[in-house]
């Protein structure tokens, strides 16, 4: 497998060569350095940790990390992810270079938040009757029995807190890859706000 981090910075559109227009989303995945190799016999799996992002100050930094960071030679990183690919060294830099045009990816992120929102437009609900008199319009509609069991069941789809929560869309197709500007377009929408974080896996 084989993964980064990025930003989401927006949507466009790209033409190919037939003239045909195709709407893209546009990851930016700045290199990421490997900052430890974890193995079967001191940790009991095979992986490789990836820094990104070079933002977090010294002092917001844990011991143990700062042990690793300081062992590695590298400066603290932002996010730390795991991966499991192979053939890779303490101080590798991972790039967009690992991608190319055509391959399928899955791409996880924090979905836009919507608030608090009722159930036609958190669960899709059709609603009842909007002509007049009727009553009823947007609302939920019967969610239990009544003498038996007289409670409400478990897992009613009810109105409540929407998105803000992790998602990830597979079997995306990354239409181009700018290796100067450390660019991904990927084909279609990708979950998360404008300039949120997304991890972009593909498998191998």
């Amino acid at each position: 497998m084989t993964g980064i981090i990025g930003r989401k910075r927006g949507i466009t559109q790209v033409f190919r060569e037939n003239g045909t227009v195709v709407p893209v989303t546009v990851i930016e995945a700045e290199p990421g350095c490997v900052v430890q190799v974890k193995n079967n016999e001191r940790d009991g799996y095979e992986t490789v940790q990836i820094g990104f992002f070079e933002e977090k100050k010294e002092k917001r930094i844990n011991k143990p990390m700062a042990g690793v960071f300081k062992s590695a030679g590298q400066k603290p990183y932002r996010l730390l992810r795991e991966f499991p690919m192979e053939g890779l060294a303490v101080g590798d830099l991972v790039t967009v270079e690992r991608f190319q045009k055509g391959d399928t990816i899955s791409v996880s992120g924090v979905s836009k938040g919507k608030g608090f929102q009722g159930a036609m437009k958190r669960h899709n609900f059709s609603g009842g009757p909007a002509s007049h008199g009727s009553m009823f319009k947007r609302a939920v509609g019967s969610i239990g029995a009544s003498s038996d069991p007289s409670r409400v069941w478990k897992r009613q789809r009810m109105p409540g807190h929407m998105g803000a929560e992790r998602v990830t869309v597979k079997n995306l197709k990354v239409e181009e890859v700018k290796l100067e500007q450390n660019l991904l377009l990927v084909k279609g929408a990708v979950p998360g706000a404008k300039n949120s974080i997304v991890e972009v896996r593909k498998e191998d």
